[in-house]
């Protein structure tokens, strides 16, 4: 008997697929026995202690008609400030040609001719990345050239349901950086009605090169994202990543950052806005398995409603990675009495000398600061708003690039007028 929240659903979706699915078919029916044997993650597991997808085994997934769907310009998100930047657009994790377009320095192959699942995501040690592995049909295929700046690269995915049936979608996507480039990657997630989208993203960085990758998840408010994400770090190599968690009806992030090159860093940032019965979950495993490497979180909630928000970070330091410098902190702003966050911190370490901290608070807006900003004349939202994004600046401040932070300071304004 399977599991509670059993993946049968998927797995007949996989049963009829089998024909049209790319590549290596042995590799996806080993993924789909690992369902088969053991379902989707419970709250049993330590890992997924704080989230349920109970939700997903109670919906009838259907397979999205992304031909059919009538996808347009009008169905892209407003791209202001990004005029001229080459952008993939997947509709239905399916890349849109029409709407894309190529870069010039980045070498881009897409999954569907390639089906190259690459080695980092394994479906034995994660079941979604098994899920994924069962029935991926498309994604995007990055490479950047030896000491080549490749500038930035949009990816904007659009989700939907079809005519009111839940689709689900599993892109497989992989960015490789030569020795010594650069790349930034900004990543935007939109879509309407309720849909399952799960992305699996390789990332490999190079000797001395550097990625930044900024992430919108801005998903309608009925949908699932559940996005992982493995990223290998070289000798003198950096991956610098932001979240922005605002859509959605549950959510999570996971991210394994390995660092196998001594004086490797990687910085794992994230802001997470949450209102209603929102539910998203912000997870991070750092491996440090090199000497003279660095990692830096810096997360933070914001909450109204009944929402929760999830973040479990964990910072591994063999016993190789000396003069490991490690921190995390995890900051919540309650704006209801309802609302809730889960915070799990954790250190492992097995170096003697090394500088590894964390920390966490959680609270609500001071009174008094309140009370301050009403005697200067300044009304009661508006004060609000002012702490709100002075709490969210220190994550934010992380985010150089101009029309990516004026694209994020927009969404979370227009968040702020909607919220409770």
């Amino acid at each position: 008997m399977l599991p509670a929240t059993s993946a049968s659903g998927f797995l007949a979706r996989y049963d009829g697929l089998t024909r049209r699915l790319p590549g290596d078919m042995k590799r996806r029916s080993d993924a789909a026995d690992i369902l088969r044997s053991f379902g989707l993650p419970t709250r049993r597991e330590e890992a997924w202690k704080y989230t349920s997808l109970a939700a997903l085994a109670d919906e009838n997934f259907h397979e999205p008609l992304t031909e059919a769907s009538g996808f347009g310009p009008d169905a892209l998100p407003d791209l202001s400030g990004f005029e001229g930047v080459p952008r993939l657009v997947f509709a239905q994790g399916r890349l849109n040609v029409a709407q894309s377009v190529m870069p010039e320095k980045a070498i881009v192959r897409g999954f569907a001719q390639t089906a190259d699942f690459g080695v980092l995501a394994r479906p034995e040690r994660d079941r979604l990345v098994a899920l994924n592995t069962m029935l991926a049909e498309d994604g995007a295929i990055i490479e950047v050239e030896e000491g080549l700046d490749a500038g930035t690269l949009l990816i904007v995915s659009i989700g939907r349901d079809m005519a009111g049936t839940p689709t689900a979608f599993h892109p497989r996507h992989a960015i490789r950086l030569a020795p010594g480039a650069k790349l930034t990657v900004i990543e935007i997630f939109e879509g309407a009605g309720k849909y399952l989208h799960n992305p699996v993203t390789e990332i490999v960085v190079g000797a001395r090169a550097k990625l930044v990758h900024l992430r919108l998840q801005n998903e309608a408010a009925a949908a699932f994202h559940l996005a992982t994400i493995y990223a290998d770090i070289a000798v003198g190599a950096a991956y610098e990543a932001f979240t922005l968690s605002i859509g959605g009806h549950m959510a999570r992030t996971e991210i394994h950052a390995h660092l196998h090159g001594k004086g490797g860093h990687t910085a794992l940032n994230a802001a997470q806005l949450l209102r209603g019965t929102q539910h998203s979950d912000f997870t991070t495993v750092v491996s440090h398995d090199a000497p003279n490497c660095t990692s830096r979180q810096t997360v933070k909630h914001v909450l109204a409603g009944k929402s929760r928000g999830v973040f479990q970070g964990k910072i591994e330091v063999a016993r190789a990675a000396q003069k490991t410098d490690g921190y995390q902190m995890n900051q919540a702003l309650l704006l209801s009495p309802d609302a809730e966050i889960d915070c799990k911190p954790q250190l492992e370490i097995y170096a003697d000398d090394v500088k590894c901290s964390h920390g966490a608070t959680i609270g609500e807006l001071d009174p008094e600061q309140l009370f301050y900003l009403a005697s200067r004349g300044i009304p009661a939202e508006a004060a609000r708003a002012l702490l709100v994004r002075a709490f969210l600046a220190e994550a934010l401040d992380a985010v150089e690039d101009e029309a990516a932070r004026s694209m994020l300071d927009s969404v979370i304004d227009r968040w702020w007028q909607n919220a409770p």
